[in-house]
């Protein structure tokens, strides 16, 4: 007899809801896998107990869910087997669809390899049935099980390793669930069941179908609350998972913000940053260390530091500096010179820290740069200035104290050789022993102009007339093979400067345009006036130094070789030489230099390689004598008597040489001298009421200096001339403006003007010109 049976509805609907949930429920761990990373056959294996068992699970409750109009029994072994076989299935489908790069084809083997066990799942548990009667199986309805267990598998291993939303996992596993439920319920269908015709028969062997097997409802009990357990817990698992899962993301967010915050940081500080690995190259360099050097990320990272290194500072970093980092840890400004992309060295400060982990293994060292190039060229700048200071006060030092031994060399020698007899040989010697003392004098002045502190006498002076005046002595001096062109235009104006020292400033010039050009060349001596504009004036501005006004510039360009950058910085430094040995003393430049600044002027030089140089002499332009008349001396033998007879010299110097060398030659002069050791020995004579008609005295004299003793002799006897002899130019921010000077050494005929100009008197249309300071 043909049964057809009917399904509890309940059950049905049971079926589908453990379907759907070990859908959801496996697609869930099965997502966790791909996140998990060790852990990863943990959750591969629940994922396929899940969908298996929930398989198994479902499949029984809708077989119970079935009427037949007779007693059913399942037999254990094979419903155990059946639910080892879906979830075998299940298992090796998911993990051979998990391997890393599985395609489509791996995933439908796999679709095809776990629907068939749920197929043979599916028959398995059908064949675990006890009852009295036969069943027939349609194989059309097998067949579309079989294609809707595998389309059904191969969709949930498709979409088991996507990462979906809560949302999107739900649709899929309804999709998913109602797939394999469906599976069941169509192979359900094409199932006929034949019970025995005879009562007796069919009782007898409903007992004998029982008999070992375990009844419906026991195992709708057992199967739906082991399911539902199975799934809580394991939902539970991957909820926490999940918020593990969730924290971590949020944990390594946070940190890769951190690290790229700190990537930025370090590549967009305005310090030059880099850190080494532990082989020391390169790992890492800020935005500031690239642009200072001059080179692309690419071109340093994975780099040694000591390829941007001289190979001094490379020798030093290797086997003094890195051997100190590694076993202290730190390095502190250590010194190197890198070299930049273009070829700049730069001069650098180093420290450095070394990080280490917790077995003390070098991880990476951090470093700081700091740039000190501008900072050691000011500092040698510093130091060139100073030694420069100190050579220039010993230079004037000793000049000045030479000055008042020439002073009395001179002095004598005038006076011995009006007294020499009329011998020859003797006025020959007495000549020979002036010029020498006179060479002398002319070397003080340099040494005095290179310190700023020779006796300058400006005057208005006609330039091109003065070069003119001299250019047989320069041809004489700078020989045949070179040439000397002038260049001056009409109109120039006069320049405000000391003659004598142009004059030597011009001929130290063309010996060094002559020497550069050993082969010959041409010299061209040119002129040209110049306004330097006012600060915040549209013109454009001279050379910086220089005050506002109107200047005679007077240049000395030749054809020779020229110099470097580095030549040409250097090479108004005084004993600074490019000649040989014995051909240069490095001063001349230097005594040039001296000359133009302290004529309120500037030298400038300019000259490139191949192309020669050029000095400019900047100079101050004369100004027309506001209202000054000096009386003209007459060539006198001696000093014109006062009104009480001879003129009364008070002379004041503490050197006993120069005091009796001056005293002589005012003696010669016709003059009555008295001589005083001090400033204060001299007011003490004044104070006593002797009285005299001029002070001659020394500048540099211990306890009271010639100027402060001028401001008490000025306030307690104004009508009394005073004279400062001195080998200096400058005086003190005290002196009296106007206060006559007798430059050192001075001849017999230059004291005889200084007294006579100091003691005639001035006529009341005079206004003596300032002192300039």
């Amino acid at each position: 007899m043909n049964i057809i049976g009917s399904h509890n509805g309940a059950l049905v609907a049971l079926s589908i809801l453990i379907a759907v949930a070990a859908s959801y429920t496996a697609l869930d761990l099965a997502g966790r896998a791909t996140r998990a990373g060790a852990a990863r056959l943990v959750w591969l294996s629940a994922a396929a107990v899940v969908l298996g068992g929930g398989i198994w699970a479902m499949h029984f409750i809708a077989m119970l869910a079935l009427h037949v109009g007779m007693e059913v029994s399942y037999s254990v072994a094979l419903t155990l087997v059946s639910l080892l076989l879906a979830v075998f299935a299940t298992a090796v489908a998911l993990f051979a669809a998990s391997r890393p790069a599985v395609g489509f084809e791996g995933i439908l083997l796999s679709g095809i390899f776990m629907g068939l066990g749920i197929v043979g799942m599916h028959y398995t548990g059908i064949a675990a049935m006890r009852m009295p009667g036969a069943m027939a199986f349609d194989m059309i309805h097998v067949g579309a099980a079989i294609v809707l267990a595998i389309s059904a598998s191969t969709v949930a291993i498709w979409l088991a390793f996507r990462n979906h939303s809560v949302f999107q996992r739900a649709i899929a596993a309804l999709a998913l669930g109602f797939g394999i439920a469906g599976m069941h319920y169509v192979a359900m269908l094409g199932v006929t069941f034949t019970g025995h015709g005879d009562v007796h028969d069919s009782a007898q062997a409903a007992s004998a179908a029982m008999a070992g097997g375990i009844g419906n409802a026991a195992l709708v009990a057992v199967v739906t609350a082991a399911t539902f357990a199975i799934f809580i817990a394991l939902l539970l698992a991957a909820a926490y998972d999940r918020r593990v899962a969730v924290l971590a993301d949020r944990e390594a967010g946070v940190w890769r913000e951190s690290e790229e915050r700190y990537r930025n940081l370090y590549r967009r500080t305005p310090l030059p940053l880099h850190s080494l690995g532990p082989d020391g190259c390169i790992a890492q360099v800020s935005d500031r260390w690239l642009s200072l050097l001059g080179y692309a990320r690419e071109e340093v990272i994975g780099r040694p530091l000591t390829d941007f290194m001289t190979a001094d500072s490379a020798r030093r970093r290797t086997e003094e500096h890195w051997p100190r980092l590694l076993d202290t840890g730190e390095l502190r400004e250590a010194e190197y010179r890198l070299i930049a992309k273009d070829g700049r060295v730069l001069d650098c400060v180093l420290s450095a820290v070394a990080e280490r982990d917790a077995d003390g293994t070098l991880k990476n060292t951090l470093c700081g740069l700091v740039d000190v190039t501008e900072r050691r060229a000011t500092e040698d700048a510093l130091r060139q200035a100073q030694k420069l200071e100190a050579v220039g006060q010993l230079t004037g030092g000793i000049a000045h104290d030479f000055n008042n031994l020439l002073a009395v060399v001179l002095g004598n020698l005038e006076l011995a050789a009006k007294r020499a007899p009329e011998d020859a040989r003797l006025r020959s010697l007495l000549g020979n022993a002036m010029q020498a003392a006179q060479r002398g004098a002319a070397l003080t002045q340099r040494m005095l102009a290179f310190a700023r502190r020779q006796d300058l006498k400006p005057a208005a002076v006609d330039v091109p007339e003065l070069v003119l005046g001299m250019a047989e002595m320069m041809r004489r001096s700078i020989g045949p093979s070179v040439r000397i062109e002038t260049r001056f235009p009409l109109g120039l104006p006069l320049a405000r400067v000391d003659a004598n020292q142009l004059e030597l400033a011009l001929l130290n010039l063309a010996v060094n345009a002559r020497d550069a050009m050993p082969e010959g060349g041409v010299i061209t001596i040119a002129a040209r006036d110049e306004v330097v504009p006012a600060p915040g004036s549209n013109a454009v501005a001279e050379p910086g130094g220089l005050r506002p006004g109107h200047y005679f510039c007077l240049s000395i360009g030749d054809s020779g070789s020229g110099m470097d950058a580095e030549t040409l910085a250097r090479a108004a430094e005084p004993f600074f030489t490019t000649k040989g040995v014995g051909k240069g003393t490095g001063l001349g430049l230097a005594m040039v230099h001296g000359l133009a600044a302290q004529s309120d002027g500037r030298l400038v030089l300019e000259s490139k390689p191949g192309l020669g140089t050029t000095a400019t002499i900047y100079l101050p332009v004369a100004e027309v004598a506001r209202a000054a008349a000096t009386a003209s001396v007459e060539d006198e033998g001696g000093v014109p008597d006062g009104e009480e007879g001879a003129r009364r010299v008070l002379v004041v110097d503490d050197d006993p040489l120069v005091l009796s060398a001056t005293g002589a030659m005012l003696e010669d002069l016709g003059c009555a001298v008295t001589e005083a050791s001090s400033a204060r020995e001299a007011l003490d004579l004044l104070e006593s009421g002797v009285a005299f008609d001029v002070v001659l005295t020394d500048q540099a004299m211990p306890d009271m200096t010639g100027v402060q003793m001028a401001a008490v002799i000025d306030q307690r006897w104004p009508g009394l001339p005073l004279i400062l002899g001195t080998g200096y130019a400058e005086l003190p921010a005290d002196a009296k403006a106007g206060m006559p000077r007798l430059g050192k050494p001075f001849s017999r005929e230059a004291l005889r003007r200084a007294i006579v100009l100091a003691t005639r008197p001035v006529p009341d249309n005079v206004v003596p010109l300032p002192r300039r300071g």
